[in-house]
């Protein structure tokens, strides 16, 4: 498996450190409000690589953390009159509800930020031991970001150019060596919550908690979140780690790319922030999970209700093709019929070609496309009558199914049966399209007795009726059905 490396700018074979397991942490929300799209997209992204990786025989240590004490969190508990635990507590909460409608399974381990206060005090004195972290008069501990000469190598910048642009980003602070020096223990205000520590009451700094509920696992094998963290998160972690321990936080940073809004950076300001509960107002949940993975993890993602729905529309394929293929297998004989070489050849290629999609820094986007023209030769199958009833297509048939199972549990998707899985999309379209569905339950039943009196032309004009406001009505032996055109 080919993995790419972001400290190396480039895809580098993956080998676990200890053989047969991989040690993988990514950083996990701070909790202070509902998680946005974004949060999706890298938790989904972490939920497949995991999953990939055990399918391939290996076990998997999966670290995900909460940062459950910072400012946003404490500005919050302020504005809201709540306790500052309890804020953290309700979105950790929200976190596990959202992620588990997206089929996102939960980390192996969990820590708080908040549960490490001694292990992030011990760092820190570490570090000021070494001379690579100083205390100031007020009580707050900074990293000496020059003390440790690889920083930039991550997210390859230099010092200079950083310290060059530090005059306009940085926060003015007379204490502070440096302008890039970095906050490990913070002094805290007055009314905040704090701990005791030897430099005085605070609280950690963002970067050296993940430094410290690492620590027991170092060297990792993967380390990764979301593009936004490479700096200056990652590369604050990697240099305090490394300076306090002498050995290298993570053998592979793996970063997944942005998502914009409708081609615009997501903002409150803008109008444009998405939260995964605004989308799943509108859509089901497994079809933002297929959305998310029909690009390649590292590309950017624009996020749309128009490409939502084309990715929900690809999603009904797949459960037409499963409900279809059922159907045919339920045929009583099966016929010596031949079935071109081309088609079987194909279906190899296209099954080959679906894990090495996989195995070549997880590309999802190419895996699906593997499966959607494995759907195409399935139904060019079903559409010819005499290669259908063939005992070669009985075969293939299976194994479609057999290969969904294992993709199934590779990419987290076809999770529903399908007649569960058309009724849900119904629902979710007819509350999309605001139909009032009282509405156009009075017309079928309307209907529905005009056929019982023979009335066909009122039966005709209804169905005319019920077309214009978007629904299709089909006359079964067991009567009317519809859907949504």
């Amino acid at each position: 498996m080919l993995l790419y490396n972001t400290e190396t700018r480039q895809k580098e074979p993956f080998t676990p450190i200890r053989p047969g397991t991989v040690h993988l942490y990514a950083c996990g929300i701070t909790a202070y409000d509902y998680c946005h799209i974004g949060h999706a997209r890298s938790a989904v992204v972490f939920d497949v690589l995991v999953r990939h990786l055990r399918h391939t025989g290996l076990t998997v240590h999966f670290i995900r953390n909460f940062t459950d004490i910072d400012d946003k969190i404490i500005n919050r508990a302020k504005k809201e009159g709540r306790d500052w635990r309890e804020v953290g507590e309700t979105y950790i909460r929200a976190f596990h509800e959202d992620m588990d409608r997206l089929g996102v399974r939960r980390a192996d381990y969990e820590p708080r930020a908040t549960a490490f206060i001694e292990e992030i005090q011990h760092l820190c004195t570490l570090l000021i031991e070494k001379g690579r972290a100083y205390a100031t008069p007020s009580g707050d501990v900074y990293f000496r970001v020059r003390s440790y000469e690889p920083y930039g190598n991550l997210s390859q910048q230099s010092l200079d150019d950083m310290s060059a642009g530090a005059s306009t980003r940085v926060e003015v602070n007379e204490e502070k060596e440096n302008p890039l020096d970095f906050a490990l223990w913070k002094s805290a205000k007055p009314g905040e919550p704090f701990f005791e520590s030897p430099w005085g009451p605070g609280r950690p700094g963002w970067h050296i908690e993940c430094s410290a509920m690492t620590e027991q696992w170092i060297p990792l094998d993967i380390h990764g979140g979301g593009q936004d963290l490479i700096f200056p998160h990652h590369e604050n972690e990697k240099a305090q780690t490394e300076a306090a321990l002498g050995t290298a936080l993570a053998r592979f940073w793996v970063h997944n790319g942005f998502v914009q809004i409708n081609s615009e950076k997501m903002s409150k300001s803008l109008g444009n922030y998405k939260t995964i509960r605004d989308i799943l107002e509108s859509f089901l949940p497994e079809t933002l999970r297929f959305f998310l993975l029909g690009k390649h993890y590292r590309s950017p993602i624009d996020f749309s209700f128009s490409d939502m729905e084309e990715a929900e529309r690809s999603e009904r394929r797949l459960y037409q093709a499963v409900r279809d293929v059922r159907a045919a297998l339920g045929r009583a004989k099966w016929k010596d019929t031949p079935v071109p070489e081309e088609i079987s050849l194909e279906w190899e290629r296209r099954v080959a070609g679906y894990t090495a999609a996989l195995d070549d820094d997880l590309n999802t986007a190419q895996a699906l496309g593997e499966l959607f023209a494995l759907v195409r030769l399935v139904n060019k199958l079903l559409e010819n009558k005499t290669l259908a009833s063939s005992q070669k297509a009985k075969e293939l048939f299976e194994n479609f199914l057999s290969l969904l199972e294992v993709w199934q549990e590779e990419l987290g998707i076809l999770n529903d049966e399908p007649e569960t899985f058309f009724s849900a999309l119904r629902d979710i379209r007819v509350r999309r399209k605001k139909i009032d569905l009282n509405e156009i339950g009075l017309l079928l039943e309307e209907r529905s007795t005009a056929r019982k009196n023979k009335d066909f032309a009122r039966s005709d004009k209804l169905r005319d009726d019920l077309s214009a406001k978007g629904i299709l009505v089909k006359d079964t032996p067991a009567g009317q059905e519809w859907d949504l055109a």
